[in-house]
């Protein structure tokens, strides 16, 4: 018995997903795609690719560095995702796919100054533990906040720091940037 290819789904193993995302030019056309609603040309690819790798605007990128952008991305870059199933590659047009959207989680981009927000969240967990530890044995005064209003108070700690995660996520997504990271 054969299973059709939506009931036999598997997500991608790290390895390949590290080994397809561990080329700048692959992510840079990921990058490009994710900012030009999803699609490009191979010229305006290897255009834009060839103009972040010199560090200069588009208008002032050579032919000779555009031409070697084109025939990598053309012979090695875009054969690679199009086999990964992350991008449709049909002669000049390039477009993501779907399965692009999987590839997020392992672009996120972590500001060097920024703590783990699984570090945070211990953290603020083991405050909120002795706080209300403190209500039970009563350590913590319980005449003007009463045992509700700390944990009121735990518990708008825990949702003001999940919202200002989820501003953080979508500020730091790969999209949002003109440059590539």
């Amino acid at each position: 018995m054969s299973l059709s290819s939506q009931e036999k789904y598997e997500a991608p193993k790290k390895d390949s997903v590290y080994e397809l995302l561990s080329n700048h030019r692959r992510r840079y056309v990921l990058h490009y795609c994710k900012r030009n609603n999803g699609s490009a040309t191979l010229s305006e690819l290897a255009e834009q690719v060839a103009a972040w790798e010199h560090e200069k605007p588009v208008e002032e990128v050579t032919s000779a560095e555009r031409k070697r952008v084109y025939t990598s991305l053309q012979q090695t870059h875009l054969d690679r995702m199009s086999d990964a199933g992350v991008i449709d590659y049909d002669g000049d047009e390039v477009a993501l796919t779907d399965k692009a959207q999987e590839l997020d989680v392992y672009l996120d981009i972590v500001p060097a100054s920024s703590i783990s927000w699984g570090l945070y969240y211990l953290g603020l967990s083991g405050l909120a533990a002795a706080v209300l530890f403190g209500v039970w044995v009563g350590f913590v005064p319980t005449d003007t906040v009463p045992a509700i209003g700390w944990a009121a108070i735990v518990l708008t700690a825990f949702f003001v720091s999940s919202v200002a995660q989820v501003l953080q996520n979508r500020r730091y997504r790969l999209d949002r940037f003109e440059r590539p990271p």
